[in-house]
């Protein structure tokens, strides 16, 4: 199998591919260090399988050219990129209805409004996920991705299951697919699985997430749809990667590859409204978050700027000798996670946007880290376009310290005397699931030139 990929690398003419030597170098020396970083937190570094490790890295690579450099492969993510972009149009008619003047028919105020533009997508895409599932679409697309996986990488039939189905599926919604098998799950499987809901997002956010980059430019919003979409499925056997590093499989495991017959409703009515109510509390739960932390860090940035930066003239400081304005929350996750962002390749005029971000997402959550990048993005910030695009697939992930509790209440209530089990892992998989990130986006970068 890894020589497959090796004739399939060897393929693709070098020359067309227009890569740099710093830029593969600067990639090649983030890869190593996150590598290495999986390698020091790992459960058991004598059983880590470095030829799972190779062939998932490998399926990366083969994936990153092919979404970057091989046109046919480019206009399939296109394709899709359009349908998501279409499909979010569909939302608009929607909102139109609800929150359009009765006396002129207009909606000037909603449109450039979050909460009636970016927050129904998540509705709509909720319902349209449920659907799709209850009609059994979804699973036989899951299916493929799955097999393919569990050929290559030799993983168990429920990992592979869960992996593939956390492209399409959130952190909760993922583990229903192998139910009947969780229970008997190993230690490593359960790993791969928590670490695999950290590195992907859902259906129903991705539409939010290509409305906060692409604003109303369609050209721009499937632009960003397509690397979405590529973070997507790219991270999928990064997570594999990460989790094997960390938690290496030691157990006999089963191989038996059959999703779940449960469905989401009694017909296909009740699924659809079923996904509609799932969609509303995450809509109004996305929006309350956004509230409260946008809040938080005001506050958190008032003591820090006011009562600590001023009396102490470190703002002047800082305003002299950074592109800050003073003493604030996003100068420090941005100082403090800037190295990481130059390791990855990310150029340097940009570390320190980057670093933010990643800081951002980690310490509060991917929904605010996007807003900021599309606030970011509108504002010109980015000296190169390579680290907007790199920064896209390093927040492309629910890797935060609130998924932690996230998947212990939502699993466990599948298998709840293995909560003890999910709890002891949560950091871990947090890990797991910005290494997956982290290798997504290096790679990514390397061919971005």
């Amino acid at each position: 199998m890894t020589n497959y990929f090796s004739s399939m690398l060897l393929s693709v003419p070098l020359l067309d591919l227009g890569v740099s030597i710093t830029s593969i170098g600067r990639g090649l020396l983030g890869m190593v260090v996150l590598v290495a970083i999986g390698f020091l937190f790992s459960q058991d570094r004598k059983a880590i399988n470095w030829k799972l490790i190779g062939i998932g890295l490998l399926i990366q690579l083969v994936l990153a050219i092919g979404i970057l450099k091989i046109s046919w492969i480019q206009t399939g993510f296109d394709v899709v990129g359009q349908g998501f972009v279409k499909l979010i149009s569909f939302t608009d008619f929607g909102t139109d209805f609800l929150f359009s003047s009765f006396v002129t028919g207009s909606s000037e105020a909603a449109v450039i409004s979050f909460a009636f533009r970016i927050l129904p997508t998540i509705v709509f895409f909720s319902a349209l996920t449920s659907l799709l599932y209850y009609i059994g679409l979804l699973q036989k697309v899951v299916y493929v991705f799955a097999w393919i996986m569990k050929k290559t990488m030799r993983l168990s039939g429920a990992e592979s299951l869960a992996a593939a189905g956390n492209i399409f599926l959130g952190q909760t919604e993922s583990p229903f697919l192998i139910k009947p098998y969780l229970d008997k799950m190993t230690k490593s499987e359960i790993m791969c699985l928590m670490t695999g809901g950290m590195a992907t997002i859902a259906g129903g956010v991705l539409a939010a997430y290509i409305g906060f980059l692409g604003g109303e430019d369609p050209a721009e919003q499937v632009l960003f749809a397509k690397h979405l979409l590529a973070a997507s499925v790219m991270s999928a056997p990064a997570a594999v990667v990460a989790a094997k590093l960390l938690v290496p499989e030691k157990e006999e495991f089963n191989e038996s590859m059959e999703i779940s017959k449960e469905k989401m409703g009694a017909n296909v009515l009740e699924a659809v409204a079923n996904g509609t109510s799932d969609g509303v509390k995450l809509a109004v739960n996305v929006g309350a978050m956004l509230l409260v932390f946008t809040a938080f860090v005001y506050m958190g940035n008032w003591i820090l700027s006011d009562l600590i930066g001023g009396p102490t003239g470190l703002n002047d400081i800082i305003a002299s000798n950074t592109g800050y304005d003073g003493l604030s929350f996003q100068f420090l996750v941005g100082y403090t996670f800037a190295p990481i962002a130059w390791l990855m390749g990310v150029p340097s005029g940009d570390i320190f946007l980057v670093g933010q971000l990643l800081g951002e997402k980690t310490i509060l959550n991917e929904f605010y880290a996007y807003k900021t990048l599309g606030e970011m993005k509108f504002s010109g910030l980015f000296e190169s376009e390579k680290s907007m695009i790199m920064a896209t697939y390093i927040l492309c992930g629910f890797s935060n310290f609130a998924s932690i509790g996230i998947q212990i209440g939502g699993i466990g209530t599948l298998i709840p005397n293995r909560k003890g089990l999910l709890s002891k892992l949560g950091l871990r998989a947090l890990l797991g699931g910005t290494l997956a990130c982290l290798f997504t986006a290096v790679l990514v970068g390397m061919f971005l030139g």
